[in-house]
């Protein structure tokens, strides 16, 4: 009877062990220096950017159609 407690008991730490490093890979995962919320940040960054530069892109289209009377 012992021998099947010591059994259970071993893989109870074994599992408590594979738990804790997973949580630890996954908290450097979310919250590291290329963590998953740094790297939405830099995505919404460059996402403004983006725009930012269309826009200005399309505003001088519309600018060079009107100068030459080119229409929309």
């Amino acid at each position: 009877m012992q021998a099947r407690c010591g059994i259970t008991l071993i893989a109870l730490i074994i599992t408590i062990i594979v738990l804790l490093i997973l949580a630890g890979v996954t908290l450097n995962l979310t919250l590291g220096d290329k963590g998953i919320f740094k790297m939405a940040k830099s995505a919404v960054q460059e996402n403004e950017k983006a725009r930012t530069k269309r826009r200005v892109r399309v505003k001088n289209i519309r600018y060079t159609n009107e100068k030459n009377g080119t229409g929309y």
